[in-house]
């Protein structure tokens, strides 16, 4: 029983072994998994590198871009605006500084109008995505690289991209609690 047992483990070992070449052997017969291959590799391929087809040249989008602190820091774009085709990658910093005299925890939320344009607006890179410790003083730019997708209706020719940014860890004060007085029933209160 024990032999039979240790051929089996060795057998699915080296099943499991083999696996890896017999994939990369059957994918490159059929065809399948071509995007893990080179791009010299891809079949009917050139060196020639083409322009991205999913860029929407025929319109543009303006972009504005807000910031919001909510705390003694400065925080705000490097640029108002900018503006872009739909499919086009672009990118803008966001200086943020800590002008207290102790180190912070600090995160920004974003939001969009018209809201349409959020489910349109794709982030690829983003300070948002991360909380960040600053030290008093301590003065960051970070970038926002974004693709605005261009399934974007028509009709929405200007996005606006705010960040509100706000401190994390901090202590807040307690919620104002409201004191209810039972009067009994046949008294009147003043």
């Amino acid at each position: 029983m024990l032999g039979k047992l240790v051929v089996i483990t060795v057998g699915m070992f080296s099943f499991g072994y083999a696996m890896i070449p017999l994939y990369k052997h059957i994918c490159e017969i059929t065809g399948i998994n071509i995007l893990a291959l080179g791009e010299t590799q891809v079949p009917g391929a050139s060196s020639k590198a083409k322009p991205n087809s999913q860029v929407d040249v025929s319109r543009t989008i303006t972009v504005e871009f807000d910031a919001n602190a909510r705390g003694p820091w400065e925080f705000k774009p490097e640029l108002r605006s900018m503006t872009v085709h739909p499919g086009e990658l672009a990118t803008v910093m966001y200086e943020f500084q800590n002008v207290q005299d102790r180190t912070m925890s600090a995160q920004a939320i974003p939001s969009y109008a018209p809201r349409q344009a959020a489910a349109h607006f794709n982030k690829l890179q983003c300070f948002c995505f991360s909380q960040y410790t600053l030290a008093p003083g301590e003065k960051k730019s970070w970038p926002v690289a974004f693709v605005i997708d261009p399934k974007l209706p028509k009709d929405v020719t200007t996005i606006t991209l705010s960040y509100t940014f706000f401190e994390v860890g901090a202590s807040t004060p307690a919620a104002p609690t409201a004191h209810l007085s039972v009067v009994p029933s046949g008294v009147e209160g003043s």
